[in-house]
């Protein structure tokens, strides 16, 4: 009888403030109080649900919760359609995987009860009514041009979340520290990015990362949260709604691949295969993409690329773990339904094995068949990246990725431009878009967040900055631009090359007086590069050939490349333009045979790009005259 009182006494205590357990306990005999509260500590407890929601009419989840004295836990919904299918609880007790039979047909808030020998607990669930195509999910292409915004060096659009005066002072100087960007700060800033060109913008990951330098968002220490220095989830979901209601889209970066050192998960892991090792054994991830990409090549030489630990500190997710690729795939889809995404870039894209990618976009295309992912494969090699793109099985499983980044252009770009290597270096690469199933959605840059950026290196300038976002603008693919660099940004290695928009932080915290985001403030570098990239832009959404059009390359030597962006319609070519680039210090010449190309009825051209340069064509010869670091856009009748 004793027993039974305390079990009903530690329910009560379990749900009474702290003044009314005082009272209560003031009136029961200590024995009776030492019981309670005996039964009370192993009680079961729900600590946490992921995904804390779920939608009506969605594909069946499975709910992990964290919580403790869950062992021998038997589990029931409120819902009589809804059955669990399957429970798996941790030798430990903290951790229950409930897989349900499926979501249910109309939107609804069930109870979750969950009972052992020593009491009962009960949490709520709720299925909600998931958005219309109208709130996002539209996918990007070769028509949209990307913007790269690492949200912590942006701009602090919310004080409020920056910490004490103090602490922000102290982080705000700090390289790797927590600069105050938030996503307000960059709603606040959307019509200056209308206003260059941008139409589509990538965040990088706003998962919480309690952890001092990760700032940057790749070291989640709950993957369904938005960290309090970025702001709410409820701001992610306002600047979806402002990019959408100005025509725009969102990009969202997620990482399945491995979380932050600080995880729960890594020293109480829901399984014991949860990730590809320990904290104290594992093997460090390799950068060598190619044993994936040999036939010939054993399980050693591979393993380390898809079970290392990256940088021999995140722990390597395993994805071979249903479990585990149940629960990513659900936050992939968690994050775009929450938020009303327009794509995923998906962040160390090689490192995770090609059957998780493969059930990873058969669903997310089911749910979403607009939607777009891009893939971080950071290879200069055309047949390595081409590999992992979607429809390519020439290594196995088809990963469904909607395409790669183009980082075999970038690697070019930087030898071509800024190294000294031949123009048909980057003609070359483009030589082996065959490789890929849609080359023209490839997405090209100058630069990200993991490189230096352009004008650091020391051969860099103006100019050649110029000729780069000339090509980017006007070549296959979509193009993407990292923040910071349509205003001649520079800096080296990682965190260099991560310094705060200039204008974005407040100047009391040792920030540039200069404000880029206003024109007037602009110094004469920013705008002048402001400028040609805003006119590029502007050309290159004025004319369907740049953004769609098929790709013909007419010539490429030493210092000079030109290539023609056309459509057909009908068999007939409806629409040409011309890019002739020349990289040389010193004025060239170039006459070129049109017959038996796409030039080859061509009779008159306009200039729309390239100050006092020249291009003319006379019967079947294309006739340039190209200024020393000059490039030139021109139609052709």
């Amino acid at each position: 009888m004793k027993l039974l009182r305390a079990s009903v006494l530690a329910s009560t205590l379990a749900v009474l403030s702290a003044s009314s357990v005082f009272a209560v306990a003031q009136q029961i005999p200590a024995r009776e109080v030492s019981l309670a509260q005996k039964a009370l500590a192993t009680m079961p407890r729900i600590l946490k649900i992921d995904p804390p929601n779920w939608w009506a009419q969605m594909p069946k989840p499975m709910l992990l919760i964290r919580g403790e004295n869950l062992a021998s836990a038997q589990v029931r919904l409120s819902d009589p359609h809804l059955k669990i299918e399957s429970t798996k609880i941790s030798e430990n007790g903290h951790w229950a995987e409930l897989w349900l039979n499926l979501s249910p047909v109309s939107p609804e808030t069930i109870t979750i009860t969950i009972k052992t020998p020593s009491g009962t607990t009960t949490a709520p669930y709720r299925f909600d009514t998931r958005r219309t195509e109208k709130d996002g999910f539209a996918g990007f292409s070769s028509s949209d041009v990307i913007y790269l915004i690492m949200t912590d060096r942006f701009a602090d659009g919310d004080p409020t979340n920056d910490g004490t005066p103090t602490q922000y002072a102290a982080e705000s100087v700090k390289p790797r520290g927590w600069h105050g960007g938030d996503l307000r700060g960059i709603q606040q800033h959307i019509d200056y990015l209308r206003d260059l060109g941008i139409n589509t913008v990538w965040i990088t990951p706003v998962y919480q990362n309690h952890e001092a330098e990760s700032y940057h968002g790749y070291g989640a220490t709950d993957m369904y949260a938005v960290d309090e220095h970025f702001g709410s989830l409820q701001d992610l979901k306002n600047l979806s709604q402002t990019l959408h209601d100005r025509h725009m889209k969102l990009v969202l970066d997620t990482v399945p691949n491995h979380v932050g050192a600080a995880h729960p998960w890594v020293y109480d892991s829901p399984e014991p295969t949860w990730f590809h090792g320990t904290a104290a054994h594992h093997t460090v991830a390799q950068g060598d993409f190619r044993p994936l990409t040999d036939p010939h090549a054993p399980w050693r030489d591979q393993r380390n690329v898809t079970e290392g630990w990256f940088a021999n500190t995140l722990p390597d997710l395993n994805q071979e773990n249903p479990a585990v690729a149940q629960y990513l795939i659900q936050n992939a889809i968690w994050w775009t339904e929450e938020a009303g995404l327009d794509g995923l870039r998906l962040d160390t894209f090689p490192y995770v094995a090609r059957s998780f990618w493969h059930d990873f976009h058969a669903q997310l295309h089911t749910l979403y068949p607009h939607f777009t992912t891009v893939g971080e494969i950071m290879n200069p090699d055309p047949v390595t990246t081409s590999s992992f793109a979607g429809g390519v099985t020439r290594n196995g499983v088809n990963t469904g990725l909607d395409t790669p980044f183009d980082y075999p252009t970038y690697f070019a770009f930087q030898e071509t431009l800024l190294h000294g290597e031949p123009m048909t270096k980057l003609a070359e690469v483009l030589r082996l878009d065959a490789l890929y199933p849609h080359p023209e959605l490839l997405v090209s840059f100058l630069g990200n967040h993991d490189v230096s950026r352009f004008l650091n290196d020391p051969s860099a300038t103006l100019n050649k900055l110029q000729l780069g976002f000339t090509i980017l603008t006007t070549m296959r693919g979509t193009p993407q631009l990292y923040a910071g660099d349509e205003i001649a940004m520079r800096g080296g290695e990682d965190p260099d090359n991560r310094r705060d928009f200039p204008g974005g932080f407040p100047a009391s915290a040792g920030q540039s007086q200069v404000n880029a985001f206003h024109p007037d403030d602009r110094t004469a570098d920013q705008r002048q590069v402001f400028n040609e990239v805003k006119a590029l832009l502007a050309i290159r959404q004025s004319i369907p050939a740049l953004q769609r059009g098929e790709e013909e390359v007419l010539h490429a030597d030493d210092n000079t490349l030109v290539y023609v962006r056309y459509i057909r319609a009908q068999s007939q070519v409806a629409q040409r333009v011309v890019i002739a680039i020349n990289k040389s210090k010193h004025a060239e010449n170039r006459s070129l045979e049109t017959s038996g190309t796409t030039m080859e009825d061509a009779h008159s051209t306009k200039i729309l790009f390239g100050g006092s340069d020249s291009m003319s064509i006379t019967g079947s010869t294309l006739t340039l005259h190209l200024d020393p670091e000059s490039a030139i856009i021109a139609t052709i009748n």
